[in-house]
């Protein structure tokens, strides 16, 4: 029964991957871009400045992007600054409910990240159509970098999303059980991750590593106090 339940996880992996509910603008939307969505795309932070006092800085563009949204994106950190400076909010959530941190977060982007964090986009939001955590996407994504940088910034290590996954059971249930999981695996326990929060049918994380037979998880989990 329970490898049956992680099969049928492993396919949903593909629905709930976080790298592909994120729509960055497309080709077509960034030949359209117009005023402060332009300059973000470009990173013309001189544009930027020159325009908010004119323009809303959190604008939305046909997908719910504001133009801060839309130099996460791209990593164009000037632009990034310039909006902040002008008042852009730095934890709106676009139309698909991603905020700056959690697009920095699925792109692996470690400086636009820190970038996010520093101008005040909080690790601790709730985001996705998941009502997830960027921990969590990055935990999927096997991230560890991220995030270790999540986890210094507060970033709760044991919210629960609305497919009743944490971060150490995303890690387990959509990784690959190889060396960029286990490292993320490593830093959350690491950090206090509860070991023992079980998933909707009642599998403890530990229970779900021994079923996707990864060994160095097993050995971590029950190291950290899991059962």
């Amino acid at each position: 029964m329970l490898a049956a339940s992680i099969i049928g996880l492993s396919l949903f992996a593909l629905a709930a991957d976080p790298s592909a509910a994120q729509v960055p603008p497309s080709a077509a939307e960034r030949t359209a871009y117009s005023g402060l969505h332009a300059a973000a795309e470009r990173g013309d932070a001189r544009a930027i400045t020159a325009q908010a006092a004119r323009s809303s800085v959190d604008a939305r563009d046909g997908r719910g992007r504001t133009p801060l949204h839309v130099a996460a994106y791209f990593g164009r950190h000037e632009a990034m600054r310039a909006l902040a400076a002008a008042g852009a909010d730095v934890n709106a959530l676009e139309g698909d409910r991603y905020d700056i941190v959690t697009i920095a977060a699925v792109a692996n982007d470690l400086a636009t990240l820190e970038l996010a964090l520093a101008l005040g986009c909080s690790a601790k939001n709730i985001t996705s159509r998941y009502d997830g955590t960027a921990l969590i996407a990055a935990a999927h994504l096997g991230h560890a970098e991220v995030v270790r940088m999540l986890i210094k910034s507060g970033a709760p290590l044991d919210h629960i999303n609305n497919l009743g996954w944490t971060a150490v059971i995303e890690a387990v249930v959509l990784g690959d059980g190889g060396s960029r999981h286990q490292d993320t695996l490593r830093a959350l326990l690491a950090a206090g991750a509860n070991p023992n929060l079980a998933d909707r049918t009642g599998q403890t994380p530990l229970a779900l590593a021994r079923a996707r037979r990864f060994p160095q998880m097993v050995e971590m989990i029950s190291k950290a106090g899991g059962r």
